[in-house]
């Protein structure tokens, strides 16, 4: 592909699965992605972002026209690495201003061998993307050639039907912290470090299991209570989370977040569904009924709990006021709950952190 005359730097674009072209200019490395094209309405922590395991296979818009204000630094990561299949911005920042800044965004994503596009109308794409769904996308900075690129999108499977937490889960067991008075077992269907982080700060001590673990497996470390993370994909293809969840109940307590949200829901008899666009961003409000009250939050999920599928013995416990979704969940005959939100909040509010409080008191009473 040749050089943009006005700007010097090279021709990028994006072919979404129904048609749509946007061109723009090549941001990270030079080659081709596929993944299914979301948007992010956060103004803030592109870094977290980029390093959710969650967005694996998927294409983040940005919503906010000037990404790369305050550079990439070594310590907000969410992952060991880019999970995201492509980044897609409106207008680079070259010059990075933050006194922990260590490299450029861009230089990020070329270090990565991340593919990204910029110079593109994303109010335009993200208005698309409302109005018809989140879909697959291409972006390349090797052909222009259309025909050739929408063949590549015909053969690539919808994120429905797709297991990804076995991919981005780890691959063998390991302590995050040793020191505790509480010992968590954290599965990992993708999970963030600031997870783990917040759940040490809590007086937790937190081993971490691959996401196909067994729940005999889980229990013969004798945790106080099991946590189940965030993650990709299609929470009804993840069966052997679902049956290892079943397995837990009643024995332990367990918090779920996300991912692990639509997972509990899945295992108590609950559906899932896929949602139009998902909630991506860092500013959704969340109504929790028991208290009236209103938490700002932060969300990155493509599915959703299906509220009229809930069978007795579970209660909506908070509700998305956006659409009126499943935010969260409690079960009446078993000591477990979730949330379909970070409440770890990274990037986002802190709003939500009582959440960590009410697991510690949910031990504390299978304790006593």
């Amino acid at each position: 592909m040749k050089k943009n005359k006005n700007t010097q730097e090279k021709e990028a674009v994006l072919l979404l699965d129904d048609g749509r072209l946007f061109k723009g200019t090549v941001f990270g490395a030079i080659g081709e992605s596929i993944g299914e094209v979301c948007f992010n309405t956060g103004m803030t922590g592109y870094q977290e972002i980029l390093t959710d395991p969650s967005y694996a296979k998927q294409m983040v818009t940005m919503t906010a026209p000037h990404i790369g204000n305050y550079g990439i630094n070594s310590e907000d990561v969410e992952s060991e690495k880019i999970q995201v299949a492509g980044f897609i911005i409106k207008e680079e920042s070259f010059i990075p201003s933050n006194w922990r800044s260590e490299m450029s965004l861009a230089e990020y994503l070329k270090k990565q061998n991340v593919v990204g596009i910029k110079n593109i109308d994303t109010r335009a794409l993200t208005k698309h993307i409302r109005d018809n769904g989140a879909m697959n996308g291409v972006i390349s900075s090797k052909t222009d050639n259309i025909d050739e690129l929408a063949s590549k999108l015909n053969d690539t499977p919808p994120m429905e039907g797709l297991d990804l937490a076995k991919i981005v889960s780890t691959k063998k067991i390991y302590q995050w912290s040793e020191k505790g008075r509480y010992k968590i077992a954290a599965i990992d269907f993708g999970i963030k470090k600031n997870i783990l982080r917040l759940l040490e700060s809590f007086d937790c001590s937190v081993m971490v299991f691959p996401a196909k673990t067994k729940a005999h497996e889980i229990l013969s470390y004798d945790p106080d209570g099991v946590f189940l993370s965030n993650g990709p994909g299609d929470p009804a293809a993840v069966r052997y989370g679902i049956e290892t969840i079943k397995n837990l109940l009643g024995i332990k307590p367990i918090f779920g977040i996300c991912l692990g949200h639509q997972l509990l829901a899945l295992a108590l008899g609950a559906k899932t569904f896929k949602l139009k666009f998902g909630h991506r961003g860092i500013n959704h409000p969340v109504k929790n009924i028991n208290l009236g009250t209103i938490e700002i939050t932060s969300q990155n999920h493509g599915f959703a709990v299906d509220l009229d599928s809930l069978p007795k013995n579970i209660l909506s416990t908070h509700i998305n006021l956006n659409d009126n979704t499943s935010a969260g969940i409690e079960c009446t005959e078993y000591p477990a709950f979730s949330v379909q939100y970070h409440p770890e909040s990274s990037p986002g509010p802190h709003d939500s952190r009582y959440l960590f409080k009410k697991f510690i008191g949910m031990m504390d009473a299978e304790k006593n």
